[in-house]
Formats: structure tokens, sequence, C-alpha cells
């Protein structure tokens, strides 16, 4: 048995994620996953043998989800902050996932030098929503680079994200709907055609917060639209479809 203490830092806690006895560390001053996490990693169609990389993997929370709901083979994850990256590493070691998920500290932007060309089935990506046209950038360093456009921009993860994946491989992305042209525009530059899509709405009667998006390298051209989602019913209170995938978490 672990000492749980031993594997914190100052100001750092240990959250249960309700699934296989697993546990994530975090920083609530720095960044901690949420709900857009939980859905990508609902989302993403992992296949038996599949390895897969995860960008911006932040405190590694996608691979480890993804390793306690799916028989993917092996995830390397890619995080440029070394605090994030040195926090994902010691979750992977707690939960004793050192042989199914490799966490590596560097550059999105240098993914395709780091671990070679045509080289995963899938990858998964919850890059920064905003650019620096889109609000504030947030005074905490950590959480203006996992929401802005600081480090890397939507072209760099789409980008490397092509160039990583194999023939018929998947991306797995989830960001926001007011920059579907963009990045519909993007992954059709890089070959890679948009297959299925899902729109998260908060409220039945209100516009979509978050997309979902599958693209497939050298795919051939058609989407499918899936149900939308909705997140709550009324104030405070979830969807059945969002307890379903969201309820071990709450």
């Amino acid at each position: 048995m672990f000492d749980e203490k031993a594997f914190l830092h100052p100001d750092e806690r240990l959250d249960d994620l309700q699934i296989k006895n697993y546990k994530i560390i975090q920083h609530p001053k720095k960044f901690c996953f949420g709900m857009d996490a939980v859905l990508l990693s609902a989302f993403a169609n992992l296949r038996k043998g599949d390895n897969v990389l995860d960008l911006g993997t932040g405190t590694g929370i996608i691979p480890i989800l993804l390793a306690a709901k799916t028989d993917a083979k092996h995830y390397d994850a890619l995080e440029i902050q070394p605090d994030s990256a040195d926090m994902a590493k010691r979750s992977v070691i707690f939960n004793k996932l050192e042989d199914k998920i490799n966490i590596i500290c560097g550059d999105i932007c240098k993914a395709s030098e780091i671990f070679g060309k045509s080289t995963f089935d899938a990858v998964t990506a919850n890059p920064p929503y905003m650019n620096n046209n889109h609000g504030l950038k947030n005074p905490t360093m950590p959480k203006a680079i996992a929401r802005h456009e600081i480090l890397c921009t939507l072209d760099d993860v789409i980008r490397e994200s092509a160039a990583v994946l194999k023939e018929h491989g998947r991306l797995y992305i989830i960001h926001k709907p007011f920059r579907l042209a963009e990045i519909f525009t993007t992954l059709k530059r890089y070959k890679l055609e948009p297959k299925k899509m899902c729109l998260v709405h908060p409220f039945i009667d209100k516009e979509p917060n978050m997309v979902l998006i599958e693209a497939v390298k050298d795919g051939n051209p058609m989407i499918k639209i899936e149900p939308p989602i909705i997140v709550y019913n009324t104030p405070g209170k979830y969807t059945d479809r969002i307890l379903k995938i969201y309820g071990p978490y709450i």
C-alpha cells in the first residue's frame, strides 16, 4: 500500500476518480481537470491493441481514464509544463500504470520529432480553446497555458496529430464550436477527414459550448452528426446521459 502523503507536494491533493480505485494528483491553484476531459475520454473510440498519444495531457487525466475504460495497448502522453508532467508521472506510479502509460515532458509542436511519424493508431487532444483574440488570459500561467494558445496553436495540434498518426489513424479532439470552421479547414489541410461530431449544450435551449470531433487520416469524406449531449435538465441537475457518462466522477 502506497503512503499517499509521500506522493504529494505542498498544496497538492489526491482525487478519487471513482473507477478501478484510480486516483489523480492535482494542484487546485494551477489546473484541475474538468468535464471536457471526461467527455473526451468517453467519446474516444479506442480499439484493442491501439497505441495512443495524448497531446497536452496536463496531469494525465485522459490516459488514466482511458486506461480504466478501454483495451488500448499503450498510452504516451505529452505535456510541456514540468510541474504538470511531474504530477502526471506520480499519478501513473501511484495507480501502478507504469507499463501502460508513459508521460513525457515536451513540446506539442515537436511531437513528430519526439515520437516519429506514422507511429500511433489514435491521438487524443484537449487543446487550449482560445487564441490571442479570445477573452482575457488567466493571470496564473499554468491555467493561461491550458486555456490560451500561448505555447501551441490549433494548427500545431492538428499538424502534429496528422504527422504521428498511421494511415487511417484517428484523432479525437474536444474544442469550442465557435472555432468549427477553422477546425474543419485545418483538419482538411492536413488530410484528416472529419468523420463524427457531437455538440455539447449546457441546457437544451442554449447554444452548444463544446464540440467533440473524430477525424481519420486519409479517410473518405463523410461525417456522422451524433445526437447532442445536454448537460443539465435544470440548474445543478444533470441529465441522464451526463450521469451515464460522467456519473462515476461526480
